[in-house]
């Protein structure tokens, strides 16, 4: 199952659980009314025995006609509004992504110029994941805790986080960590996260109205008990209190066995990707071993741990029934990675502190600059979310490349900034002085002095280590307030509009940082490619053009590409007529396209650059950021010699 196919079944398993948990809703209503029916009834009777002597019959007739048709309604409108009123404002607790998760759980962001070794091995391993995947790095957070353990968490990979215990970075080795991190990558990617997310806010409102009952048998304590015999009402509120108190629990039992049955299945799957991200099925095997074989294994202890337990790596909470397990059986996931498993547990062993840089044990791969290279971008689309060991690879070499100067500047988000204007300055002398006096409008005068090397530096990056650099920015400029954000993104399209015109380069890179800063609600994929013929003709022209010598070249690689696409012969457009301002809007509409169709626009956008047989860094690139906008992310290529 590739990437595509993987975000269709998390929209059909999105649309399946809002269907069961509606059924669950429905019993909910179903089991309160015949409670205020069955309270009203009692409430009627004139005393004990008249109730006592009352016959089956007549009993269940009496309840039946307890409420009217407009009094069951009234409830049904009133169990409902809970459920969902609890669940909007759960979800707007949660609006700000992963980050809400993590800190819920009481994580701390590790930043970048930590000095534990732990910590900073942890990072490099996501780094290298991240780059090697075509994505920005999602921020980390470390929970102090010696389980072992570790979730994903977020609506979609822009708010996504990586969340991991102190436990998982001391007992685990480079190996283990980087398949377990592969693991939590498998889920950002695959739409498991947003699954999570809703999954949350709906069990949330489903247990609002055990807290109603909470609240209403503590409010029927506080009341007097010396009353009339005729004042029945504590007597009436304890008895509501205690049926809503049973009914919410018992709702949020049978919502938890569906998180439960939803969840399993994805973790199969997750292992599975990861195995084959990393190409080493000991490493996430090894970490499943450690776990079964750890006195700490991998519950955790937060008073949040069951809400988000359908989220970790592996169990977070302790069991009474197996029905309730959010994951399989560590026996049995391991057993699917190594068949012939001898089925004991690894004890930990790890006790050093060895710190990986991201060099380490990186390939010799040949540079993307050499003679007689060719990349297959097709074969790359196949490795959409899964990269291959050799992109790892690569994510390793350039990483290790890139100055450490300009490296340890993308850890903060002061410098972080200044990365980014470097990466956007012009390299004509004449050209950057004038961007730099821009600047001082949106950067003051003693900043813009401090931010001096760091811009100039970053300006001098080679081509292919640009991308790599902006995606390494990427989790501190998110420690940017809104404000600060819209500053930052403004001083960026004063410079990139400097010179009056805007390479293709530029705006990718601008769609990359705005893309991953910016807020947006939840996309929804329903739309049709054939639908968007002229937004497809816009980017195509878009992209013939900049990989072409001429109009010639240009017009032939658009008929090439454009008949990929499902719909009638569409014409190149005259280059007057392409305004990147036109092609935000139409990213913005292709982006929700239907997940099964992104392939065909992908292969269409592949064909009109390599049309020509030869394919620049820089074209990559451009192709890569413009993904990125599709929600699709493009692993590095990787050039093949060629005789």
């Amino acid at each position: 199952m590739n990437f595509f196919e993987h975000q269709d079944r998390a929209k059909r398993k999105s649309k399946q659980l809002i269907l069961l948990l509606a059924v669950a809703v429905a019993s909910l209503v179903a089991i309160t009314v015949l409670l205020f029916a069955t309270l009203i009834y009692v409430s009627q009777q004139g005393n004990t025995d008249a109730y006592g002597n009352a016959s089956p019959q007549s009993f269940w007739a009496g309840v039946s006609h307890a409420l009217t048709p407009q009094a069951i309604a009234w409830i049904a409108i009133g169990i409902t509004s809970v459920v969902l009123l609890g669940s909007l404002f759960r979800f707007l607790q949660l609006k700000s992504g992963g980050r809400s998760v993590a800190e819920a759980m009481g994580g701390r962001l590790l930043h970048g110029n930590t000095q534990d070794s732990d910590e900073r091995k942890i990072l490099n391993v996501v780094e290298e994941i991240a780059i090697a995947s075509g994505t920005a790095v999602p921020p980390v957070y470390l929970i102090e805790d010696d389980a072992i353990n570790a979730f994903a968490a977020g609506y979609k990979p822009q708010d996504a986080v990586i969340g991991i215990t102190r436990g998982c970075i001391n007992q685990l080795t480079r190996d283990e960590l980087q398949g377990v991190i592969a693991h939590e990558f498998s889920h950002i990617f695959h739409g498991d996260m947003r699954l999570n997310m809703r999954l949350i806010a709906l069990l949330y409102g489903i247990l609002l109205i055990g807290l109603i009952g909470e609240f209403l048998i503590r409010h029927a304590g506080n009341r007097n008990i010396r009353r009339s015999s005729k004042d029945n009402s504590p007597f009436v509120m304890l008895v509501l209190g205690l049926g809503l108190l049973i009914i919410g629990y018992t709702g949020t039992f049978f919502g938890n066995l569906i998180k439960a049955a939803v969840s399993r299945q994805r973790e199969f799957l997750a292992d599975a990707s990861a195995v084959q991200f990393t190409r080493n099925p000991d490493g996430i095997a090894g970490a499943l071993k450690k776990i079964g074989g750890s006195s700490s294994g991998s519950e955790l202890h937060n008073e949040h741990a069951a809400e988000f337990s359908h989220m970790y790596f592996s169990q977070g909470v302790k069991l009474f029934f197996n029905l309730m397990a959010t994951h399989p059986p560590l026996t049995e996931r391991i057993k699917r990675i190594n068949p012939y498993w001898d089925g004991h547990f690894a004890e930990n062993t790890y006790k050093g502190r060895k710190t990986l840089d991201a060099a380490d044990g990186a390939m010799g791969l040949h540079d993307s600059t050499a003679d007689n290279a060719a990349i297959d971008i097709n074969a790359t689309l196949q490795q959409i979310a899964q990269p291959t060991v050799e992109q790892i690879g690569v994510a390793q070499e350039r990483l290790s490349e890139i100055p450490r100067y300009i490296k340890e500047a993308t850890l903060q988000a002061f410098s972080a900034r200044a990365v980014v204007f470097g990466l956007l300055l012009d390299r004509h002398p004449d050209l950057r002085t004038q961007q730099l006096a821009l600047l001082n409008n949106y950067v003051s005068e003693d900043e813009l002095d401090n931010l001096q090397r760091v811009i100039n530096n970053s300006a001098m990056l080679e081509t292919r280590l640009r991308l790599p650099a902006l995606e390494l920015c990427m989790p501190a400029l998110k420690e940017l307030s809104p404000s600060q954000r819209q500053h930052f993104l403004a001083g960026l399209n004063a410079l990139i509009n400097s010179d009056k015109k805007v390479s293709l380069l530029e705006w990718s890179f601008y769609r990359i940082v705005q893309h991953n800063l910016e807020y947006k609600p939840n996309i929804q994929r329903s739309l049709s490619l054939r639908d968007l013929h002229a937004e497809c003709q816009l980017l195509l022209s878009l992209l013939a053009y900049a990989g072409a010598d001429n109009n010639d070249d240009a017009n032939a690689a658009f008929i090439h590409s454009q008949s990929l696409l499902p719909f009638p012969a569409l014409t190149l457009l005259p280059r007057g007529q392409i305004k990147l301002a036109n092609a935000d809007i139409a990213l913005e509409k292709l982006n929700r396209v239907k997940p099964l169709q992104k392939p065909q626009l992908l292969k269409a956008m592949s064909a009109c650059i390599h049309f020509d047989g030869r394919i620049s860094v820089v074209e990559t690139e451009i192709f890569r950021a413009i993904a990125d906008s599709l929600d699709c992310p493009i692993p590095p290529l990787i050039p093949r010699i060629t005789n």
